[in-house]
């Protein structure tokens, strides 16, 4: 999976300077250089949430299509954190798609049968986004807003800081905290 030529000057630049060089030209090799540091680590983020070779390659490219549009409108510190955060909400999302979505087999059998057929679902993954979004309703009001803006939303510390009105030193303590709150809400709420 490559998607980029043989350039080595490119190559040589930092994740800021290739950051703001695809913003200024919206060059898409500069954006394989410097996805390409990563790829292994969204490949691996992928198979770890999907559980599946192939449907992790899949994401591994449509995570670099959102890439294109995404990275042009967030302000990026850190592009290695960055991507995994969007790389996890992305395999987050595609689960949520797939458990709601059920394949049926229209058999001769099936059609004929009048009893009612229940289907074995495995809803583990959505019981877990369940329990993740009644415990983000628990959060105070300013680490909910701060860990949604931050996680869900993707804005930087600065983004979060400007639509909120907070300062940034209260951010990064909403956002930490909201985190470990948020952590210790879903593991007492999971065993259950």
């Amino acid at each position: 999976m490559k998607f980029i030529k043989n350039n080595n000057r490119i190559r040589e630049q930092d994740d800021a300077a290739l950051i703001a060089s695809y913003k200024a030209t919206g060059d898409l090799e500069v954006l394989g250089v410097l996805y390409n540091k990563y790829m292994h680590l969204v490949f691996g983020v992928c198979l770890n949430y999907l559980k599946d070779e192939e449907q992790s390659k899949d994401a591994v490219m449509q995570i670099f299509e959102e890439l294109v549009l995404k990275l042009k409108l967030h302000e990026v510190q850190n592009f290695k954190s960055w991507l995994h955060v969007l790389t996890r909400n992305h395999c987050l999302m595609a689960l949520r798609k797939n458990s709601k979505q059920t394949t049926v087999s229209l058999e001769d059998t099936f059609v004929e049968n009048t009893e009612i057929v229940h289907l074995d679902i495995d809803d583990t993954k959505e019981r877990q986004l369940t329990v993740m979004e009644k415990c983000m309703e628990t959060l105070p009001e300013e680490q909910r807003v701060s860990v949604d803006l931050f996680y869900l939303q993707e804005k930087c510390y600065k983004e979060v800081a400007d639509i909120t009105g907070f300062e940034m030193t209260k951010v990064k303590s909403y956002i930490q905290n909201g985190k470990r709150n948020l952590k210790i809400c879903i593991e007492r709420n999971s065993s259950e």
